[in-house]
């Protein structure tokens, strides 16, 4: 398995070890299939966009790191990304493979792969969940509903069996079909690798299952009830891993794996889950995506963090890209004169990653129309730590910057 460590906004050609046409041509059909919302199409390669995780297309292992300094080695980045989707609740279970991250050098496919298996295992060594599901066939006693077209059709030598439709009470049911569908994927996937031993195990302790087309309906459509409630976990782990396998997309025979997150989206969780973090038990409330009506009933806008203590509302807004010379956009300034103007306070902040500046509020106010002022500011937080750690300090950083004491 050849792998290839990029960041954000980097380029993939075919001068990179282990690419070739088929395997370009594999990631731009993929790409195209999503919209092209995860790189842009260049000669002879690709540029990768805000994205951020791993993508594995016949023995070749994309894997994009975030990039705010590159100063740092890419263990330090690798392990940064992984302690952020733990933080957002997107990485919710424990396992060895990342205590050992930075020692074996894994990837985040290895690391969920582990994550699922491991649920398995737990599953199948607890006593796996049965139910009643109808089936037609041929049996030698009779029960349930004869279908006599079928039984004609089928026994007409055989006058001592019966073709019937009756219930089986055993484990071939919705969700172990889809949690099979999900291990044939893992075990293809772990081929060659330290995982593949594991999987196999797991795979002879599996049940024999038919194997079904699992769509986003079909997931959908799984509701867990009090007998299944542990099956929580490895659905959602093998929710992650279906939805995101690409067989052969509308021509060629590339099998491809990608789990992708925007790091715009992972950034504005992750301050949002420490600023929850620093404010339990407080009189500050943090909430996320409020939205108000902007336009009629038709368009809303949502900051993405609201802080309200007592009478008083904080607006955040973070950015994942920084700045140009520290400096925003005009369309950003707008964004947050809005957000000041609809929620009716004083202090809005704009909040990239970096090294922390000495910056302070500025004021606007337009006389004809604004009550109050309106204070706008520019912050950068620092998601390392001097160590290299990712800093578990941040949501008190966060509420320094805006001016709200807990």
């Amino acid at each position: 398995m050849t792998t290839l460590t990029k960041y954000e906004y980097d380029r993939v050609t075919l001068s990179d070890e282990g690419m070739d046409q088929a395997k370009l041509d594999a990631l731009l059909r993929f790409n195209e299939y999503h919209d092209n919302q995860y790189f842009d199409g260049i000669a002879k390669g690709i540029k990768l966009k805000q994205y951020v995780g791993i993508i594995q297309v016949d023995g070749l292992s994309i894997e994009v790191l975030p990039k705010v300094d590159r100063n740092r080695d890419n263990d330090t980045w690798r392990e940064v990304l992984i302690q952020m989707l733990k933080a957002t609740g997107r990485m919710k279970v424990q396992t060895t493979g990342h205590a050992n991250v930075q020692r074996q050098h894994l990837n985040l496919l290895e690391i969920y792969f582990e994550m699922y298996l491991k649920e398995l295992q737990y599953l199948i060594r607890s006593g796996l969940v049965k139910k009643y599901r109808k089936e037609t066939s041929n049996v030698k006693a009779l029960k349930g509903k004869l279908e006599f077209a079928g039984n004609i059709r089928k026994n007409l030598i055989h006058k001592e069996r019966f073709y019937t439709t009756h219930q089986v009470y055993d484990v071939d049911h919705k969700i172990h079909q889809v949690l099979g569908v999900a291990l044939d994927i893992v075990s293809h996937f772990s081929k060659g690798t330290r995982l593949s031993d594991m999987c196999r195990r797991v795979q002879l302790d599996f049940p024999d299952v038919r194997r079904i087309g699992v769509n986003e309906q079909v997931l959908s459509s799984i509701r867990l009830d009090r007998k299944t409630a542990g099956y929580k976990k490895a659905l959602e782990v093998a929710r992650l891993i279906i939805l995101n396998y690409s067989p052969d997309i509308k021509s060629g025979q590339e099998q491809m794996l990608s789990l992708l997150f925007d790091m715009n989206i992972l950034w504005e969780e992750y301050v949002l889950a420490m600023l929850k973090k620093e404010c339990k038990g407080t009189d500050i409330k943090v909430k996320g995506q409020d939205s108000k009506r902007f336009w009629g009933s038709y368009k809303t806008i949502r900051p993405d963090i609201v802080l309200e203590k007592g009478e008083e509302t904080y607006i955040i807004d973070t950015k994942w890209k920084r700045p140009t010379n520290k400096q925003p956009s005009v369309e950003d300034l707008r964004q947050m004169y809005t957000y000041s103007r609809f929620w009716d306070t004083e202090k809005v902040m704009l909040l990239y990653p970096g090294d922390p500046i000495d910056s302070k509020f500025v004021s606007y106010r337009n006389q004809e129309i604004d009550q109050r002022d309106h204070q706008c500011k520019v912050a950068f937080v620092s998601v390392l730590t001097k160590l290299n750690r990712l800093d578990q300090g941040l949501g008190a950083e966060v509420l320094t910057e805006v001016g709200v004491s807990v």
